[in-house]
């Protein structure tokens, strides 16, 4: 059985986070000691992976908590849940995409400007090296 500050050092998440996303009722079987602390299993390690899953690619609580409640209700809502990953998914793809399209971006620049440098250029592409004094 795992603390917060133990599942927040395993799952690299602030004790913040774990304690708001266990008070938003993501985490539905996590059992509390004699002195009312929570306890973590192995089992709700897996709650919490599947939160922090959802949460990176920008899912809202409110989504989180549906996907929670069908998971819940069992077999029957398989199809649901299947259609929630996927759009998940698709939504990561997307993002995965962009993020792409920035690192090309900073690789191209991040060549401008080693070429700057190795040639002792002056960066053309800078509004403020193309000022014209003004009288």
């Amino acid at each position: 059985m795992y603390t917060i500050k133990e599942v927040a050092d395993k799952m690299e998440v602030s004790e913040h986070t774990i304690r708001f996303w266990a008070k938003s009722g993501f985490f539905p079987f996590i059992k509390r000691d004699n002195n009312n602390v929570r306890r973590f299993s192995e089992d709700d390690l897996g709650w919490v992976r599947i939160v922090k899953c959802l949460r990176a690619v920008g899912t809202d609580n409110k989504s989180i908590k549906r996907y929670i409640d069908l998971c819940i209700e069992g077999d029957s809502t398989i199809s649901e849940r299947f259609q929630i990953i996927q759009n998940t998914k698709i939504k990561a793809q997307e993002q995965m995409a962009e993020l792409q399209r920035q690192m090309d971006l900073l690789d191209y620049k991040e060549q401008y400007y080693q070429d700057l440098m190795k040639h002792n250029k002056s960066d053309e592409w800078n509004p403020m090296n193309n000022l014209q004094s003004v009288s």
